[in-house]
């Protein structure tokens, strides 16, 4: 497509004289290179710059059937580009708002599980449909033009001849008189770019909301079940015992702050009982609960030496004493294992009176302040 354009400002050319780098500039004045239109200029710049034209193929006919099909082709890439890229947000954002909450677990709900393969497929999907739109784009609606270029300094000449040629570019992609074309790219582009970044908000939304390196599921009046889903009474354990005991809560027993020893004490362990300060009423007669969580590495303490009453750590050898806390008498950790406050309901199963009153799990640099 030729266009012809007799504006100055639009062809590339000035009236203000430029520096002088000799060659082409001593050959064309200002008032010259303005009075050319782009074409013009686009094949005067092409000569100058030892550019050799060895094929050149035109695009479809402006307005004709073959034109309209390759646009209408093209559109509809860069729009389905688009609509993947919306329904990547629809799944980001939409989850746990409109949507069903997504959380890994195992054997997690079906959304859960195909949470992570959506997003991929629709990202995947929109950059494919970009893809594609780009190869049919270039392919069916611009003239195909194979040249050889040699490479030179620049000048004022090549700075309009550019300008001018990058201009002519511009009217044979046909971009500015194919509306619907240019405006499905400007939704994709839109809709993709907000794909690029929504990702973005997972690394700057504040990971302490809720508090959740502090608190746990435990709370006032929440059984405490085996890993099989069963409550316990005071009698189940024979003394000496050691039974792990989860949060009666939906998925209470993957929850890896959870996990928590109900221990009963012998009758020996029970008389020298020396509870932390403020946590003498923590225990349900001969029964204490303390987390299971080692408070140097997080590991899980599920040794017991019940003639001893030291709780082991198989990590690192860490050993906490039953009747006294659970406070550390060997190895690296230097924190007691949190107690749980336990007592019983109305139907004499054994109940949570409260969450853990300190942070679960290893030390870490904040721990006082939550």
């Amino acid at each position: 497509m030729t266009t012809t354009d007799r504006n100055p400002g639009s062809a590339g050319g000035d009236r203000a004289s430029g520096p002088s780098h000799g060659g082409p500039d001593d050959e064309y004045t200002p008032a010259q290179l303005a009075a050319m239109d782009r074409t013009e200029l686009d094949r005067l710049g092409a000569r100058y710059d030892g550019v050799e034209v060895l094929h050149v193929e035109p695009g479809p006919v402006p307005g004709s059937a073959l034109e309209k099909q390759a646009t209408r082709q093209v559109t509809m890439w860069f729009a389905l580009a688009g609509v993947f890229a919306v329904a990547f947000l629809v799944v980001y954002a939409g989850s746990g708002w409109f949507l069903p909450d997504w959380e890994w677990e195992v054997g997690a709900a079906p959304w859960s599980a195909l949470f992570t393969p959506l997003l991929g497929l629709a990202m995947g999907l929109s950059l494919l449909c970009i893809g594609i739109g780009l190869v049919q784009y270039v392919k069916k609606l611009l003239p195909h033009e194979t040249a050889v270029q040699d490479k030179h300094d620049g000048s004022h000449f090549d700075r309009v001849t550019t300008g001018a040629t990058l201009m002519s570019g511009l009217d044979k992609s046909g971009l500015p008189r194919r509306k619907l074309l240019l405006g499905t790219i400007g939704g994709m582009g839109v809709a993709f770019g907000a794909m690029l970044i929504a990702p973005l908000g997972g690394l700057i939304k504040n990971p302490n909301t809720g508090n959740p390196l502090g608190t746990t599921s435990w709370a006032e009046g929440v059984r405490l079940l085996r890993d099989d889903g069963t409550p316990i009474r005071p009698g189940d354990q024979q003394p000496g015992s050691l039974e792990t005991v989860f949060p009666a809560v939906a998925g209470g027993n993957f929850q890896a702050d959870a996990a928590t020893m109900l221990i009963r004490l012998r009758p020996e362990q029970q008389l020298s009982e020396e509870p932390r300060e403020g946590q003498s009423d923590f225990s349900y007669g001969d029964y204490v609960a303390y987390s299971k969580i080692c408070t140097h590495a997080g590991c899980p303490v599920g040794l017991y030496e019940q003639e001893t009453g030291r709780i082991l750590c198989p990590c690192h050898q860490s050993q906490f004493l039953v009747t006294q806390g659970a406070k550390p008498v060997f190895g690296p950790a230097t924190r007691p294992l949190p107690q749980l406050p336990i007592t019983v309901d109305d139907e004499g199963y054994f109940v949570a009176r409260s969450d853990y009153i300190e942070a679960v799990g290893p030390t870490y640099w904040n721990r006082e302040r939550i």
